[in-house]
C-alpha cells in the first residue's frame, strides 16, 4: 500500500482523473447527489491517498483553516474498498498532515450522519447540530488535540 500527499499543483493528470472519478463515483453516481464537486478548494488543498497495485483505493483532502471553515478542515473522504481498514488508515494519514502542513491542533469535518460512528473510532466528536448539505443530512465533527478528543 503507498500513501501519496500531494498539492493541486503537483499532481499529475492521471492522479487528478482518478482523484475526481472516484469523487464522482461515490458521491454523485452512488449516492445519486447531484452537486458541483469543482467547489474551488482544490487549488489549495493538500491531496491525500492511498493506492494498490498503482490504483487509488481511498482519497481525502486537507484544507487550511479560513479556505473553507474556521478550523483546518478534512473533506471528499472516500474508500473504495469498505470495511478494509483503509477508511481509518487515510483518516490517521490526514489528520498527520493537517498537523504537519497546517499546525493544526484542531480539524474539523462535515459528516455525514450516517458515518458518525467512523469519525468517533477516528477521534472526532459531533461539534453541531444536523444540517442538510446537497439534501444529505451532515453534522460537523471535531478532532480537538488540545480537549483531549483526539488520538495522539
Amino acid at each position: 500500500m503507498e500513501e501519496v500527499v500531494k498539492r493541486f499543483d503537483e499532481l499529475t493528470a492521471e492522479e487528478l482523473y482518478e482523484i475526481l472519478k472516484a469523487r464522482a463515483a461515490v458521491f454523485v453516481v452512488e449516492q445519486n447527489c447531484p452537486y458541483q464537486d469543482l467547489d474551488g478548494i482544490d487549488k489549495d488543498a493538500y491531496h491525500v491517498w492511498l493506492k494498490e497495485g498503482g490504483r487509488l483505493v481511498a482519497y481525502l483532502r486537507v484544507i487550511d483553516k479560513g479556505k473553507r471553515l474556521d478550523e483546518v478542515s478534512i473533506g471528499r473522504v472516500i474508500s473504495l474498498k469498505r470495511r478494509t481498514g483503509l477508511g481509518s488508515r487515510l483518516m490517521k494519514l490526514g489528520i498527520s498532515v493537517a498537523k504537519e502542513k497546517f499546525g493544526a491542533k484542531k480539524i474539523m469535518v462535515g459528516a455525514q450522519v450516517y458515518a458518525k460512528p467512523f469519525y468517533e473510532a477516528c477521534g472526532f466528536r459531533q461539534a453541531s447540530g444536523e444540517y442538510l448539505e446537497d439534501g444529505i443530512p451532515h453534522i460537523y465533527m471535531l478532532f480537538d488535540e488540545t480537549a483531549g478528543a483526539g488520538t495522539r
